[in-house]
């Protein structure tokens, strides 16, 4: 066993952790040339593709918030939307707010090299777990847009890094970048709770429980909860309003439909053609004493997942590089073993990048706008890319129904939606259009209420079964339809009109309030 700092070698003398793998001579702990080649090329990609076709209406919704910057939000802490209020400053444009994610995906496909070299991989299984990394979908979706995600993927990377570099590398030190990761992860999105937890089981059974007896993860801990802390104090002074939100949220994703597809689905998500290299990794994991611990965490995390939300199967995604690198490990060792190394070494090459043509028209916008609708079960297979098209031509849609009931002597006070999606586009991008107040009872929009909105006559945007029976006289005016015959979730739409209120926006609220 390696020298280890006070409390390490009391805990292991007697364990069956043996000593660390440690990769071969010829290739110290780094990443080689190519793997950060990959990861510059992810970058490249990533912004090339930002504004092919427009904003997600997280996007949208994050940019709104920024102009509401607080401690928390009700469905996500404040770190994305302050680094969307940022990059907005770029400019109100995709490429400007999906720069931070491109490079997030970048240090993620690159940190995926490192942990192939924790585990003992040579030059080929380094450069692998990048390849794999860059090519998985999950990866490129989630950083393609500014949404919770890409941050929320690079916060469990760091994490991951720092404490198998802790444990595997005999340096203490790393437990405090751990903790950085965590509480800046946490001020982006809580779900970073459950790694925590599946490492701490992890670390504690095997092998490894001799390290809380050292301060360094407990100084990892309280510089996590410093950092964590304002969030914590905005839910706990606004009455906790995330858990109501994962109730919500719960109970919207946990049909018999989303029990059946969450394992293939998280399968899936890593690649298509790379489920064999995932299964190998999980099987190493386990198989490997000195990373059991990540075994537990990833076995712990999928479990969780799909037993309490399996319709989020992307939650147990940040889990994603450290088993491509475990598997990374196995392939190459693989190609290792046979009498013709080089067809071994061209199908591991070939199934992510196959892979990747297979699935990449459905998390990045490269096929032409006009050609998207051809995609099959575009929507079904839950493609983020369909839910860029249209934010414009539903603003245009609204604004053309606000000019006609102003011309028509009817002129619109508020305008009330039924999501913040909605919301979000027409507050970001109807301000050419001079649109009335717009207001939703969704998450945060209830939260910032109606202000000094007058609710005499309302255009109702997918909200009209919400508001209807608050109003004398409800009217449709008009159906929108996404364009380009794009299949999403926010097409077809009604916009209403609605007058005659029977109280007062303020005297509403409380019966407009939407978690979900």
């Amino acid at each position: 066993m390696m020298n280890q700092p006070d409390g390490y070698a009391a805990s292991t003398s007697s364990a069956t952790v043996p000593a660390a793998p440690q990769a071969p001579d010829a290739y110290p702990d780094r990443v080689p040339p190519l793997a950060w080649l990959i990861a510059v090329v992810f970058v490249a990609v990533e912004l090339a593709f930002s504004d092919r076709y427009g904003f997600l209406q997280d996007e949208l919704y994050f940019l709104v918030a920024g102009h509401h910057l607080a401690f928390g939000y009700v469905d996500q802490p404040p770190l994305t939307p302050l680094l969307t209020r940022i990059t907005g400053l770029l400019g109100v444009s995709p490429t400007a707010i999906r720069i931070i994610p491109a490079l997030a995906g970048g240090a993620v496909v690159a940190m995926a090299a490192r942990l192939a070299a924790l585990f003992g991989a040579g030059r080929f299984g380094r450069v692998l777990a990048a390849l794999a990394t860059a090519c998985a979908p999950v990866v490129i979706g989630g950083t393609h847009t500014s949404t919770t995600t890409a941050v929320d993927l690079l916060a469990w990377t760091v994490v991951l890094l720092c404490v198998t570099t802790a444990l595997l590398r005999d340096r203490p030190r790393w437990w405090l970048g751990a903790g950085i990761a965590v509480g800046v992860g946490l001020e982006n999105k809580n779900l970073l709770v459950m790694l925590v937890g599946g490492l701490a089981v992890g670390i504690v059974f095997c092998g490894y429980a001799g390290v809380l007896r050292t301060r360094w993860p407990w100084l990892g801990a309280g510089i996590a909860a410093l950092i964590w802390a304002p969030n914590l104090i905005w839910q706990a002074t606004h009455g906790w309003p995330q858990l109501a939100l994962a109730s919500a949220l719960h109970q919207d994703n946990s049909t018999a439909g989303d029990y059946l597809g969450g394992l293939p689905a998280q399968l899936v998500y890593t690649g298509l053609l790379v489920i064999p290299l995932v299964i190998a990794g999980f099987i190493r994991l386990w198989r490997t004493p000195e990373l059991r611990f990540l075994a537990v965490t990833v076995t712990l995390i999928v479990i969780y997942v799909l037993a309490w939300i399996p319709g989020k199967t992307y939650y147990a995604d940040g889990m994603a590089p450290v088993v491509v690198a475990a598997g990374s490990v196995s392939a190459e060792r693989w190609i290792g073993r046979a009498g013709r190394p080089r067809l071994r070494r061209g199908l591991v090459i070939a199934a992510p990048l196959v892979g990747l043509a297979l699935t990449l028209p459905y998390v990045l916008p490269v096929l032409p706008i006009g050609d998207l609708h051809d995609l099959p079960n575009l929507q079904q297979n839950g493609a983020t890319v369909a839910d860029t098209v249209g934010w414009p031509q539903l603003t245009q849609a609204v604004a053309v129904q606000d000019a006609a009931l102003t011309r028509a002597g009817q002129r619109p006070t508020s305008i009330f939606t039924g999501f913040w999606a909605e919301a979000g586009a027409l507050d970001v991008l109807g301000s050419a259009d001079h649109l009335p107040p717009v207001l939703s009872g969704q998450d945060a929009y209830w939260m910032w209420g109606p202000g000094q909105a007058s609710d005499r006559t309302v255009l109702v945007v997918d909200a009209l079964s919400q508001v209807n029976p608050y109003f004398a006289s409800c009217r449709v005016l008009s159906t929108y339809d996404a364009p380009y015959q794009v299949q999403n979730d926010w097409t077809p739409i009604q916009i209403s009109v609605c007058t005659g209120p029977t109280a007062s926006w303020q005297a509403l609220w409380p019966r407009l309030r939407y978690y979900g």
